[in-house]
């Protein structure tokens, strides 16, 4: 990573910056640039993630029991997501992946689909529905959570209770709503009383209303503008997801499947545990996020997307018949681009999380039944123990690469999360939105709420964590080639907006 300040960085001549400083409602920090020449178009668009995490250094040295509790510190919101990884990938380290116990697996699966839910409700709902039901022309004071439960007070409470039953199932399995230790090498710690089922079971069609209910949400949004709404940041791009044998979406496990922008497949789907044989991840000097791509394709053709709109579209189908049947309609035009379309297909794939909740709760596996598998022994000496654990995060595919020595401690680590999938697709809905829309125009908030919207839609985790209501600061200025500002909007944390130049 370059360490020269963005702005005091030599430009061609004839071309001025334009930094917006922080992203607002995205878990983490990054900021966008975008370079304008003297007619005011836009020649270049950048999303940098600013802040460094190192975290594969933190975990070599560490002993393999240690690392399902210590890589979900990566994430407040989906740490499930990098416990279940972490462990699946130790599972085929020590060679007992095939011997974890029915009723591990089920816990296991029953903890991750809490987690798909509960992040799903919090990203829609807390996140993005402000401007999905406010629009990006309203003030910015009233473009939060609090502005949608004081207008939609019925949509805002089920987006809460939603998520909160997508945590209690998390708590119930893992131990705790956030960071729990359920999962272990080989298995699972605990399971559920049968009166811990019960509560669970007894919520469960409410929820699944309410979650047919958010479907028709995003539909009836999108119903107001199509236009608009199917070409907001659309681009072409193959997709990445995890499949069943048989081609049914799997969020637990399953192959790589890659499929191109038309829908057809790209070769056939990969083992797990071979992919690094075909992704390959380009870095940049501007950036600490890398860009995952295709190696057969190259880096320019290579990339692809990730997450609900990419699953829903790789696989031949849904599992559960009332997610299935929102999907085939979702997809009745063939393949969908455009950015906006992860809403609708983050909604669909909420559904089918609490419709596999149902029936993995109607499974006495989760109540009764072995916990763990007996762990091997440390290896002959000189020999390490190597494990690739794959999940579909709620963002989308997770990779947990590790090595394991003779003496129980991580030697090697590799992690490629999900918002690195997406880091091309979400430079490219920022340069899509910028050239559209601040070409030959002066900055406005709610053109810097657009091309927060084309990131948002992604559902990026910047660095693992979260802000309240989304109340953050930006700063927007405009500067010449030489560094001086001749244009800067600046909106406070508490939504005012003003211009302190220009």
């Amino acid at each position: 990573m370059n360490n020269v300040p963005e702005a005091a960085r030599a430009l061609p001549p004839g071309l001025r910056r334009v930094a917006i400083d922080p992203l607002s409602r995205v878990e983490g920090h990054g900021k966008v640039t975008l370079l304008v020449n003297d007619a005011g178009q836009v020649v270049q668009a950048r999303l940098h993630i600013v802040e460094f995490r190192g975290f594969e250094r933190f975990i070599v040295g560490r002993p393999y029991w240690e690392v399902p509790v210590m890589v979900q510190r990566l994430c407040g919101i989906c740490p499930v997501s990098h416990h279940l990884a972490a462990s699946k990938a130790i599972d085929v380290a020590l060679g007992v992946a095939d011997a974890v116990p029915p009723s591990a697996q089920a816990l296991r699966r029953l903890m991750h689909h809490g987690q798909i839910l509960q992040s799903h409700a919090l990203h829609f709902f807390h996140l993005s529905s402000p401007e999905l039901l406010l629009g990006t022309a309203t003030e910015p004071a009233r473009r939060s959570i609090a502005a949608v439960a004081e207008a939609f007070p019925d949509i805002a409470r089920q987006g809460v209770l939603l998520r909160k039953y997508g945590q209690e199932v998390i708590r119930q399995t893992a131990g705790k709503r956030v960071h729990g230790t359920g999962s272990i090498p080989g298995g699972v710690n605990r399971r559920l009383s049968v009166a811990e089922r019960d509560e669970l079971r007894a919520g469960l069609p409410q929820i699944l209303g309410w979650c047919e209910a958010a479907v028709d949400l995003v539909e009836a949004i999108r119903a107001k503008d199509p236009a608009g709404f199917d070409g907001f940041a659309t681009m072409r791009s193959s997709w990445l997801g995890l499949v069943a044998p048989d081609g049914t979406l799997d969020l637990y496990d399953g192959a790589l499947r890659w499929r191109n922008a038309d829908g057809a497949p790209m070769g056939p789907d990969v083992d797990v545990q071979a992919y690094g044989d075909h992704i390959e991840e380009a870095t940049e000097p501007w950036t600490y996020l890398k860009f995952p791509y295709l190696k057969r394709l190259g880096r320019r053709d290579g990339w692809y997307r990730v997450g609900p709109l990419a699953r829903l579209q790789v696989a031949d189908r849904l599992s559960t018949p009332r997610a299935e049947a929102r999907r085939r309609a979702f997809l009745a035009g063939g393949p969908v681009h455009g950015s906006l379309a992860y809403h609708a297909a983050r909604m669909i794939e909420m559904l089918h999380a609490a419709e596999v909740i149902a029936a993995l709760l109607d499974d006495d596996a989760v109540v009764a039944g072995d916990l763990a598998a007996a762990l091997p022994g440390p290896p002959p000496l000189g020999r390490l123990r190597e494990g690739v654990g794959v999940i579909e995060a709620p963002r989308g595919t997770l990779i947990h690469h590790y090595r394991i020595g003779t003496d129980d401690l991580v030697t090697d680590c590799n992690l490629i999360v999900s918002t690195t999938h997406n880091n091309e697709a979400m430079n490219e809905a920022v340069r899509i939105v910028a050239r559209e829309e601040l070409s030959g125009h002066e900055i406005t908030e709610p053109l810097l709420a657009r091309i927060e919207t084309a990131v948002r839609a992604y559902d990026p985790c910047l660095s693992c964590a979260t802000h309240a209501l989304g109340q953050m600061p930006l700063e927007v200025g405009l500067e010449t080639t030489t560094g001086q500002i001749i244009d800067q909007v600046v909106r406070d944390g508490d939504g005012r907006v003003r211009r302190t130049l220009g």
